[in-house]
């Protein structure tokens, strides 16, 4: 113990435990320079908001405990001590309970005594259990172990995919619980191992040397990954470039005009929030069409975005049923997610299948060329997202200058609109939405335009 009466703060936390598991150079620059991280995208902010709602409505399952959550991530020597106190006045339901052992500290979402003993579930927002959960899970068996408590068991509570909500959320139905014990007693060789070695890379003076490589994305991608790639003195090979002309042109023959390009932007949520969804459903909440009648003729565009107060699937398909018409390509990029979010508002609304099918009916994938290879430029680095292809092709015009510049921060900023109450920042974040969707389409059309030009 510390003067203050406090554990002496740890060397590795489990966060940080897993960060060095994949890469020991991430670990390093964390614990020493963390202000080069890359900064937090409002996907990921999205993303980490509702993991945390997760666990905090996974308590409903062991309700009446008491929280030894720290103020802040510099104060989890606090949470130590209260998770001691705790335990020493009989306390049989601990969030966030938190344990150290030489230098390791790990806290568990939720610690439960049951006729005598005594068991940890970890709360995760997944459908399923990831190796990296069991990876995790190893660890606080671990610290936990060794910091004189006996685990009966530990599980893995995570969203049960099979659960589609009618009437009052379930949370006993919206929860899966997976134990993992045996699973984690097969790690703890492998996790006493690489905690004293990740020891070591926390304490060392420079950062190990690690080439960029598949650890950077997997199974999450690093918030160093920007420094490091700036930092590569190797430059890339894009590859040559590569127009098949014959294939483009048997493309381009299968449009019929009229032409609408369509984009949808969906929204979705760990927990179901209303009738007949489930989690993680794809909800579209806006759409933008843009129409070209004949060859050379002028854009008319259309688009909806919808009232972030409810459920948006009726509305939204009202919306768009009257803008395609029923005869002419419908020009989409990536035509599986439209096709799937369409087969769900079949379901939601089947006196529309007809109309809806008209327009499943009639798409057309523009990202076919470019996943092919068709027509591919360096530019492109090897990608087929429209968010490389457009500079590539159209280099005047990029999602680089907008507000919003991907369907994830799309996603993320709709969902901020159900709470925010300031009107100008609505209208702000509105506007923004409105601007990113016109340019997926628009950008469909001036693809188009290309690919002809190189017939």
């Amino acid at each position: 113990m510390s003067v203050s009466g406090l554990p002496p703060r740890h060397i590795l936390s489990k966060s940080t435990f897993m960060r060095g598991c994949q890469c020991a150079k991430s670990l390093w620059l964390h614990k020493h320079h963390s202000a080069m991280r890359d900064a937090l995208s409002e996907t990921q902010a999205s993303i980490f908001a509702q993991g945390t709602n997760v666990g905090l409505l996974a308590r409903e399952l062991y309700p009446n405990g008491v929280d030894a959550s720290p103020a802040d991530a510099f104060h989890y020597q606090q949470s130590v001590a209260d998770t001691q106190r705790y335990l020493a006045e009989g306390r049989t339901v601990i969030y966030e309970a938190a344990f150290q052992f030489e230098g390791v500290l790990a806290a568990v979402d939720i610690l439960v005594m049951r006729r005598g003993r005594w068991y940890a579930y970890e709360v995760k927002s997944s459908t399923s259990v990831k190796e990296q959960y069991v990876t995790d899970a190893a660890l606080q068996y671990y610290v936990i172990r060794n910091a004189g408590i006996e685990l009966r068991d530990i599980f893995i509570v995570h969203i049960n995919s099979d659960y589609v909500r009618r009437g009052n959320l379930s949370v006993s139905e919206l929860f899966y619980k997976e134990s993992v014990l045996n699973r984690v007693l097969d790690l703890q060789a492998f996790i006493s191992g690489q905690v004293r070695a990740l020891k070591k890379v926390a304490q060392l003076v420079e950062a190990p040397d690690v080439a960029s490589g598949a650890q950077c994305h997997k199974p999450y991608t690093c918030d160093f990954f920007g420094y490091c790639h700036a930092t590569d003195e190797a430059e890339d090979d894009f590859g040559a470039a590569n127009i098949d002309a014959a294939a483009l042109a048997g493309f381009v023959s299968t449009l019929q005009y009229p032409l609408y390009f369509m984009d949808f932007e969906t929204w979705s949520a760990a927990v179901p929030e209303y009738d007949g969804h489930w989690a993680y459903r794809q909800v579209p909440f806006q759409f933008s069409v843009h129409r070209q009648d004949a060859p050379g003729a002028p854009l008319q565009h259309d688009c909806f975005l919808a009232d972030a107060s409810g459920d948006t699937c009726s509305t939204f398909l009202e919306a768009l049923l009257p803008v395609m018409g029923e005869e002419g390509s419908v020009v989409v990029y990536n035509k599986a997610f439209e096709n799937r979010i369409l087969n769900e508002l079949k379901e939601d609304h089947p006196f529309s299948v007809e109309r809806i099918e008209n327009i499943q009916q009639r798409m057309v994938d523009l990202m076919q060329p470019f996943r092919r290879k068709q027509l591919y430029l360096p530019e492109m680095q090897r990608s087929y997202s429209i968010k490389y292809v457009l500079p590539a092709l159209v280099p005047g015009l990029s999602y680089d200058t907008l507000a919003i510049g991907n369907g994830g921060d799309a996603s993320a900023a709709f969902y901020e609109l159900r709470t925010v109450a300031d009107a100008a920042e609505v209208a702000r974040i509105r506007k923004a939405l409105l601007e990113y969707c016109a340019l997926d389409t628009l950008a469909m059309y001036r693809i188009l335009q290309k690919i002809q030009e190189h017939l």
